[in-house]
């Protein structure tokens, strides 16, 4: 079954064009999702607009996109306003720069798509451009319009295809010497070092997708399957602390906590 794109346009390079299409490479279909429902009559809620002054539900022709200049005062855009100000990129990718690949902070990555061709003609021209990318170590700069949106974007050579990631702007990025300034700049105690990795060393294993699954999804899903079969379990409660447990210390003692970290490592 091909996949279903949201996004087909062109690649352009220079005088080289190609037809593309984007997809995202992320999904969040399989995530849970609730309503807001009535309570008594099971029915789902819809939601409304409604005129903040009056309280009065508003028609969808009477809605505007308003820019708030004063408290209470707004200027409103028509979307044929908003139309005329669209940017010619929004179905064009122009690669006008490239940058060496491992130059752009990971920080500034947004949200990666998958770009293929979109046809037999322009995959030849597709392929060059990924290839003469991938020799070269760079990724490409472009500009494209995505839900409505003017989005800086980077173009980056992945095995057969190209992986676009959209990209923070320079303003949406935090300076993190304001965060990590106070942190003391003094080495770690090399014998503390050596525990540590040690313990890296021991817990080490390949990466595999299964490291990142959410169980808490696993558990909503048994839950909904409980509610469907409508069985009354009584709730499990939680086991009572000891009333003698000890009390957490605030000193700890690093050393000793690395080494016992370690062995119970070992052990497993």
């Amino acid at each position: 079954m091909a996949p279903a794109y949201f996004w087909k346009g062109y690649l352009k390079l220079s005088l080289v064009t190609c037809p593309v299409a984007m997809t995202p490479a992320t999904s969040d279909r399989e995530k849970v999702r609730f309503h807001t429902v009535n309570r008594v009559t099971g029915n789902r809620i819809r939601s409304r607009y409604v005129d903040s002054v009056t309280g009065k539900p508003v028609r969808d022709a009477n809605e505007a996109k308003g820019y708030e200049i004063s408290e209470g005062k707004f200027v409103t855009l028509d979307d044929e306003e908003l139309d005329a100000v669209a940017l010619e990129s929004t179905k064009t990718i122009d690669i006008d720069t490239f940058v060496p690949a491992e130059s752009i902070g990971w920080i500034y990555y947004d949200k990666p798509y998958y770009l293929t061709p979109n046809d037999k003609v322009g995959e030849e021209a597709f392929t060059v451009i990924r290839d003469a990318m991938a020799s070269e170590g760079v990724v490409g700069i472009s500009r494209v319009v995505l839900y409505g949106r003017e989005r800086a974007v980077m173009l980056e050579p992945r095995g057969e295809g190209i992986v676009l990631w959209t990209l923070r702007y320079g303003d949406e990025v935090r300076d993190r010497d304001a965060y990590f300034a106070g942190i003391a700049k003094e080495k770690a105690d090399p014998k503390l070092v050596a525990l540590v990795k040690a313990l890296i060393d021991d817990r080490s294993k390949p990466w595999d997708p299964k490291m990142v699954q959410d169980p808490v999804q696993d558990r909503l899903v048994d839950l909904i399957e409980q509610k469907k079969k409508a069985t009354k379990k009584k709730p499990t409660s939680r086991k009572a602390a000891d009333d003698g447990a000890d009390e957490p210390s605030n000193v700890i003692d690093l050393m000793s906590t690395l080494k016992l970290s370690l062995e119970k490592s070992k052990k497993k």
